[in-house]
């Protein structure tokens, strides 16, 4: 059996939820929990360094997400889920890969100089976009590179190596 451990600010908010589904379901856990004023010592600099950053990393995880879930994924109609993913992907995706391609620049990583949770998502959310359509990428080099760059990091590359292999 699983050993499960909630961490999350020391309030009901959006973990209490969890909190409800372990104790219907009977799952023991450790709920800890971490007071606001020791929040910026527990935070994970993938979050940004700055509030700015932050914001930034929060605002391009929002936008791949919004993204993605356009995706009719549970659609059991296979003729109308291809229809709609290669809509999405021909029409609209160009759109988004361009813009997110215009804020990458030349810099190294999406937001800062370091590697962030939002170039995690990029590389995550790419590689099942390029599962649907593999010439999704072929005109947006830089966003390639960071792609390899994310895949290239040791814990990432050895977890890559480690995970079950599934289509999506």
């Amino acid at each position: 059996m699983p050993n499960y451990k909630l961490i999350y600010f020391n309030m009901r908010g959006r973990a209490e939820i969890i909190r409800y589904i372990f104790a219907y379901l009977d799952i023991k856990y450790e709920d800890h929990r971490i007071e606001q004023a020791d929040w910026p010592e527990v935070k994970s600099n993938l979050a940004g360094k700055t509030e700015l950053e932050q914001c930034q990393v929060d605002a391009i995880v929002d936008t791949l997400d919004d993204f993605m879930s356009r995706f009719p994924w549970a659609e059991k109609k296979q003729d109308i889920k291809n229809q709609m993913f290669n809509e999405l992907l021909t029409y609209d995706g160009p759109h988004l890969l361009q813009d997110l391609d215009a804020y990458l620049g030349e810099k190294e990583w999406l937001v800062g100089n370091s590697v962030t949770w939002a170039d995690f998502y990029w590389e995550i959310c790419s590689t099942t976009l390029l599962v649907f359509k593999p010439d999704l990428l072929d005109i947006h080099p830089r966003l390639v590179t960071l792609r390899k760059k994310v895949q290239a990091i040791p814990a990432i590359a050895d977890w890559i190596q480690r995970r079950p292999q599934t289509k999506l």
